[in-house]
């Protein structure tokens, strides 16, 4: 039931990345499957809006965040400023006509749902994409910006994990049961990304890496091995790492360019992906050569973590480049 991902909350959840890679595939077949049989695989708009609770949270929220990105209103009946935003959200669930998913959990009767998102007050809005957990936005928030917000995660759904959301038909029955996707062929290197996820959780990180770099050599482009390469070294880095250490050398040495490095792996690592940017970012401002280029090289390493598509990247990279030039 636990939120996955929530421990590296901003960094790439690969097996939750591996089946978003099939989840537009997937959802093509079943809707064609229900098509020849008759029906349409669609849900009513009354669907776009669920209430969910812990016990519902694996099957209405984690597994449906494959097929659509789940936006979450952790509202409560007391929250006066919740009764202002989630009318507007589920406003708006209807309006994006299935491009999201609008899930609201009551904190009262959810705590632990609470805890483990580290929601600190309400309303809070989180989103869940490939079970991959992201903070939107905390209090209320006007439309435009939640708009703006809304159009962002869909656009990095659909960009970065295919997702097509769920069609939509005025004449469904409410609460229809949605068919069963058909399994999905095996491709070329399923088995060894499989391997190398296991190795992973299996705290073999140099098995994952040597795993990854094994697909990427047969297939270069593989968007799933150099996101799984690109965290398993990242991992790999900061396993014997002393925390306390590495941020007081960094703290004594704002302009050493290892130290730095070294930091900001442990900030990527702890789920504080701007902190990261942003203390290599000031780096490259006061450093120089060899030192400044080893420092933004990492930052670009930490970039292909994240994910290109993340709207902190593409921050970080503006910032980057006023910094360079």
């Amino acid at each position: 039931m636990q939120p996955r991902n929530m421990s590296m909350s901003g960094v790439v959840d690969l097996a939750a990345v591996k089946q978003a890679q099939e989840a537009k595939a997937k959802a093509e077949q079943a809707r064609a499957e229900s098509a020849r049989n008759g029906g349409t695989g669609a849900v009513s708009p009354a669907d776009l809006v669920i209430d969910v609770d812990e016990a519902g949270f694996e099957s209405e929220v984690l597994q449906r965040s494959t097929e659509v990105p789940v936006v979450i209103d952790f509202w409560a009946e007391w929250c006066e400023p919740c009764k202002q935003l989630s009318p507007v959200l589920e406003r708006l669930a209807v309006e994006y006509n299935g491009r999201f998913l609008l899930a609201k959990i009551d904190v009262d009767a959810n705590q632990m749902l609470m805890q483990q998102f580290g929601v600190q007050g309400i309303p809070a809005v989180f989103a869940v994409v490939a079970g991959q957990a992201l903070p939107l936005f905390q209090g209320a928030a006007g439309e435009a910006q939640i708009r703006q917000t809304l159009d962002q995660l869909v656009q990095v759904g659909e960009e970065r994990f295919g997702l097509t959301g769920l069609v939509v038909d005025p004449e469904a029955e409410p609460g229809a049961e949605r068919p069963a996707a058909p399994e999905r062929p095996a491709g070329p290197h399923d088995a060894a990304l499989d391997a190398a996820v296991q190795a992973m959780d299996a705290g073999d990180l140099g098995g994952a890496v040597q795993a990854y770099k094994n697909v990427l050599a047969e297939e270069p482009g593989n968007t799933e091995a150099k996101l799984g390469l690109a965290q398993a070294e990242l991992l790999q880095r900061v396993q014997d790492a002393d925390p306390q250490k590495v941020r007081q050398k960094a703290a004594d040495k704002p302009g050493d360019a290892r130290a730095q490095i070294a930091a900001a792996d442990l900030d990527l690592v702890g789920g504080h992906v701007e902190d990261a940017f942003g203390r290599l970012i000031d780096t490259v401002r006061v450093t120089a050569g060899d030192d400044r280029d080893a420092v933004r090289l990492r930052l670009l390493e930490l970039f292909e973590v994240v994910g290109a598509e993340d709207p902190r990247v593409a921050a970080a990279r503006r910032a980057l480049a006023r910094a360079l030039f």
